[in-house]
């Protein structure tokens, strides 16, 4: 009778450890879609005339109004943490296949070279021109190597650096 006891008892125990294994919520992920706040700005249509990040590099200038499209990648973590802010790279580049030797294709190690011609910052600004200080994987949805549409402001550092002060986002299928 005591070792039925202590078998149904040890039973319990066991599939209560197994029942609590794996009830733990995942972290939210780009595929979930973008955070409500997001939507104001994602653009419900592909603006026309998005030009090249390659040419955008060459041709734009601080302030200027600019429409580009690119692929997100460019680094191992191409995202800035707690900004909504990502590097996109000119689609004309191709992601490094496994077999190049690259873990994450994003990063177009098999290129490096290439990169920084072909690469700028997104921030997504708010509409006071603010960075919005929130990841942009939740805010709008986004993973590596998405090609999206981004229109807004260019601006230049005092290496040469282009980033795009985005107010407005549009996800390619």
């Amino acid at each position: 009778m005591r070792s039925t006891l202590r078998l149904i008892t040890l039973s319990f125990g066991a599939l209560a450890f197994v029942a609590g294994c794996g009830t733990s919520t995942p972290a939210p992920t780009a595929s979930s879609g973008p955070a409500p706040e997001g939507a104001a700005y994602l653009l419900s249509e592909e603006p026309a005339g998005a030009g090249s990040v390659k040419e955008a590099r060459v041709n734009s200038k601080s302030d200027d109004k600019v429409t580009l499209v690119g692929r997100i990648g460019g680094d191992v973590n191409p995202w800035v943490e707690n900004q909504a802010a990502f590097l996109i790279v000119d689609t004309a580049m191709k992601p490094c296949a496994a077999d190049e030797g690259c873990k994450t294709p994003w990063d177009y190690c098999c290129d490096a070279g290439d990169l920084p011609a072909n690469k700028a910052m997104v921030k997504v600004v708010d509409s006071s021109g603010k960075p919005v200080a929130m990841d942009a994987r939740k805010l709008l949805g986004l993973k590596e190597l998405q090609t999206v549409v981004v229109r807004g402001q260019a601006q230049r550092d005092d290496a040469g650096n282009l980033t795009i002060l985005a107010d407005g986002h549009f996800v390619r299928k």
